[in-house]
C-alpha cells in the first residue's frame, strides 16, 4: 500500500515522502480500515519538526496521521458490533495512507461525508474534554483565543450547546465566520482586554487558549483567576497557575457518535478549508503549520 512516512525530524516538505509498504494487520481491538480520507491536525507537524520530542518517543520511520474514516476491511480479536464493510471514522496511527488500523471508532452515519467524519476526531474530542475542564457555569462567558481554527469552531458550538457565551479572538476575515457559528468575535494583539470588558462588562467567567500564542498572563488577567484559564497547546500553562488540557481521548464512543449526529441533523458546522490528495499531504501539514486554517484540511485517500 501507499503510505506517507518520514525518517528524520524536519519541516513537512523536507522530511515527508511517500513509501509503500505491507498493509498492517489489526491487533486485539483493532480494525483496519481502506481508508477515504484523513484528517490533518497542528499535532501531525508539530511531532515531525520534532517539538515533542521532550516527552514522546518517534520510532522511525513513522507514519503520519491519528485520525481518519473508511471502510472496515479486516477485524482483529475481541471487537464486535463491527462488520467487514462499514463505514467507520476514528482515532488511529499512520492514517495519512490508503489502509490504517484504528483503535477507537464509531460507525458513520449515512448523512455524513467521509471527509466530514475524517475531521470530526481530534477537534470535536478536544473541544469537548477542555470544556469539561474549565466546567463554566451555563448562562457565563467564557473568551477563546484561536476561535476560527479547527478546534476553535468546535469549542465555540459545543459551548453555544453548554448554554455558553463566547468571546472569541480571530483575524478580522474570520470574524463573520465566528458570527455564524454563535460567537461575539474580537481581534488579537493590544487592548485585548479593554475590546473583552466592552463586551462582557460582567466579566468573564473562563477563557480556554487554542491558538498557542503566549498570552496565557494576558487571559489570566482577564479571568482574574488562573484556575479557570485552560490551554490546549501551551505547555507552560501551569507555570502561570492556569492548566493544560491533555490526551488520552475521554468519551471517544459519545463525542465522536453525538457531533456527527449533530452535523447529519444540521446543528453542528464543521468548516473544510480544503481537500489534498494523499500526494500533497506534505502541501496541507505545511500549510497548516502557517497556523491561517480556518476550520479544518483533510486528505482524500482511494
Amino acid at each position: 500500500m501507499k503510505a506517507m512516512q518520514y525518517k528524520a525530524y524536519g519541516a513537512p516538505e523536507a522530511v515527508l515522502e511517500m513509501v509503500h509498504v505491507s498493509k498492517p494487520g489489526p491487533s486485539h481491538g483493532e480494525i483496519r480500515v481502506k481508508v477515504r480520507a484523513a484528517g490533518v491536525n497542528p499535532s501531525d507537524w508539530k511531532r515531525m519538526e520534532g517539538q515533542y520530542k521532550g516527552f514522546e518517543e518517534v520510532i522511525f520511520p513513522s507514519g503520519v496521521g491519528v485520525e481518519a474514516s473508511g471502510i472496515v476491511d479486516a477485524i482483529g480479536d475481541g471487537v464486535t458490533g463491527v462488520r467487514v464493510g462499514d463505514a467507520v471514522f476514528g482515532y488511529g496511527n499512520s492514517t495519512m495512507a490508503e489502509y490504517t488500523l484504528l483503535s477507537h471508532w464509531v460507525q458513520k452515519p449515512e448523512g455524513v461525508p467521509f471527509e466530514v467524519a475524517a475531521a470530526i476526531p481530534v477537534v470535536s474530542e478536544t473541544a469537548w474534554r477542555c470544556l469539561d475542564d474549565l466546567n463554566a457555569a451555563p448562562g457565563s462567558t467564557i473568551l477563546v483565543s484561536g476561535a476560527a481554527g479547527g478546534i476553535g469552531s468546535a469549542v465555540v458550538q459545543l459551548a453555544r450547546r453548554r448554554g455558553l457565551q463566547v468571546i472569541g479572538t480571530a483575524s478580522l476575515h474570520n470574524h463573520d465566520y465566528l458570527r455564524a457559528l454563535g460567537a461575539t468575535p474580537t481581534t488579537y494583539g493590544d487592548g485585548l482586554k479593554d475590546r473583552v470588558q466592552a463586551l462582557a462588562p460582567d466579566g468573564i467567567a473562563g477563557a480556554l487558549d487554542i491558538a498557542g500564542s503566549g498570552i496565557m498572563p494576558e487571559l489570566i488577567d482577564i479571568v482574574g483567576d488562573a484556575s479557570m484559564v485552560v490551554s490546549v497547546t501551551d505547555f507552560s500553562a501551569v507555570d502561570y497557575g492556569a492548566r493544560f488540557s491533555a490526551g488520552p481521548p475521554r468519551k471517544v464512543h459519545q463525542v465522536l457518535s453525538e457531533v456527527a449526529g449533530l452535523y447529519e441533523k444540521g446543528l453542528y458546522q464543521l468548516y473544510i478549508q480544503a481537500v489534498f490528495p494523499l500526494e500533497e499531504a506534505a502541501r496541507a501539514l505545511t500549510i497548516s503549520s502557517q497556523q491561517q486554517v480556518r476550520g479544518k484540511l483533510v486528505i482524500v485517500v482511494n
